[in-house]
């Protein structure tokens, strides 16, 4: 799977963590934003998987920050982008399950590497179960369109 992994400077050494877990996975990985002794402002990164994803460059992505919340704004103002900021795997797996997002978001600040493992391996082992949820995700695009006119 190609997943894009993006992060701004409160999330280096947890971005390290998680690209390694993916490339030994057997993921291909893409990476955005901050390394070592830089600094970054969380939008970029957020907007910049996004987009990729809209693009179909990236089949999914992470995302991390101090929280998780602002890069996850910044993706979600991308037209299509569904991201979702779970701090265990539970809110993981219903993201992609009933919301079908494309995009995980987590806060160094709020959760550990082995948990943010756990959480990135149950959002892409989880497939989008469709039926009465995509009802649901109609309603978020027509809202969508309604204000991005």
């Amino acid at each position: 799977m190609r997943i894009g992994v993006g992060n701004d400077h409160a999330a280096v050494e947890l971005r390290e963590v998680i690209i390694e877990h993916l490339k030994n996975a057997g993921h291909e990985v893409f990476e955005f934003g901050a390394k070592e002794g830089e600094k970054c402002d969380y939008p970029v990164p957020g907007r910049d998987v996004a987009e990729a994803i809209v693009e179909g460059k990236l089949d999914k992505g992470v995302l991390i920050c101090g929280t998780g919340i602002g890069i996850s704004l910044a993706a979600n103002k991308v037209p299509g982008i569904r991201a979702a900021v779970c701090s265990e795997p539970y809110s993981a797996k219903m993201a992609a399950l009933h919301n079908n997002a494309q995009i995980i978001a987590f806060g160094a600040r709020v959760v550990g590497s082995e948990m943010a493992k756990m959480i990135v391996d149950t959002f892409l082992a989880t497939e989008y179960e469709g039926g009465r949820h995509q009802n649901r995700l109609d309603i978020i695009t027509e809202i969508e369109e309604k204000y991005s006119r």
